[in-house]
């Protein structure tokens, strides 16, 4: 980072992230809404672990540009093996991509060994991602007083969100509104990193009465007196403002845009009505009807039978006395 290649590059990757989250989320839900259930990445149709990989690939290429290809001599040591001060921030953005790396690597062994437990795992390792980026940014060692510090202030917000709602996703993993805030403040993130590269080191778009200085090797946008500051902070506000209801527009649009393609499913289960319990009453109160009749007969039957025992009994004890 500290470039316009080094905040639009990573930037550009969360976008995509962000989006085909968003994209199978919405999906899975239309075509599930009763049965949904969050998942922490989502396989490609024909290379399963095609996000996971690019996550990997993507931070070791940042962690190469940030400690070996970006430093002069190609190594962000010191000749005495210290690491110096225009390099803390170097050491700061690769600790945020080597948070990721594990992540991705882990993920693959998790889905690899079929483990029970991979969801809860693969959810809190992004989690101490999200977590050690918003660290790294809230303690960074460059100075962040000036309108750059505005821009990485509001970023702490947005990966805060992230950071809360893969938590939340955890313990609820059927929530889907939990899953389409993740997904829309990991869009969010990569969005707001690459305005930030854009506006901050493109000399036509910085603010008025503020221009670009060399400090430590990078260049800071710095503004002549506070006046000229403030106006260049509430300038960023009112971008980040912006961005946030054009955000909230295009989501939205892209969900009705889903639903119109997917459409709403109905999942069905069979339901128990008043009108069968109803039937399945009066079919046991006719047969219960039924054995009582049945039982009323074979009583009857049996006293008739006993009775006729007893006449014949007494008709073959008159014969014997006859023949006396």
């Amino acid at each position: 980072m500290g470039t316009l290649v080094g905040h639009v590059a990573p930037g550009f990757g969360f976008f995509l992230i962000g989006l085909w989250h968003l994209f199978n989320h919405i999906k899975l839900h239309l075509l599930r809404p009763n049965s949904y259930k969050s998942l922490p990445w989502f396989p490609s149709p024909r290379f399963r672990y095609l996000e996971l990989y690019l996550i990997i690939l993507g931070s070791c290429a940042s962690v190469a540009m940030e400690l070996f290809i970006g430093p002069r001599s190609h190594q962000p040591l010191d000749t005495d093996w210290t690491i110096p001060s225009n390099h803390l921030h170097n050491f700061e953005h690769s600790s945020i991509s080597m948070a990721f790396i594990v992540y991705g690597v882990f993920a693959v062994l998790f889905d690899k060994l079929k483990l029970k437990s991979q969801f809860g795992l693969t959810q809190l390792l992004a989690a101490l991602a999200f977590g050690q980026q918003l660290f790294l940014f809230h303690l960074h060692s460059s100075d962040h007083m000036g309108v750059e510090g505005q821009y990485h202030t509001l970023l702490q917000i947005v990966i805060f969100v992230s950071l809360l709602t893969t938590l939340m996703g955890i313990g609820q993993p059927d929530s889907f509104l939990i899953s389409f805030v993740r997904s829309v403040s990991i869009l969010f993130q990569g969005a707001w990193l690459m305005t930030m590269g854009f506006m901050l080191w493109t000399p036509s778009l910085i603010p008025k009465d503020c221009f670009m200085n060399l400090e430590e090797g990078h260049l800071v946008v710095r503004c002549r007196d506070d006046h000229s500051l403030h106006r260049a902070k509430s300038l960023v506000n009112i971008e980040f403002s912006w961005f946030l209801i054009g955000l909230a527009i295009s989501v939205m649009s892209f969900y009705l845009g889903m639903v119109r393609v997917y459409g709403e499913k109905n999942e069905y289960w069979t339901l128990r009505t008043k009108e069968m319990d109803d039937d399945f009453e009066v079919s046991s109160s006719s047969g219960s009807d039924q054995d009582l009749e049945s039982q009323k007969g074979a009583a009857t039957s049996n006293v008739h039978d006993e009775r006729k025992s007893f006449i014949d009994m007494g008709q073959s004890f008159a014969a014997m006395d006859m023949e006396r």
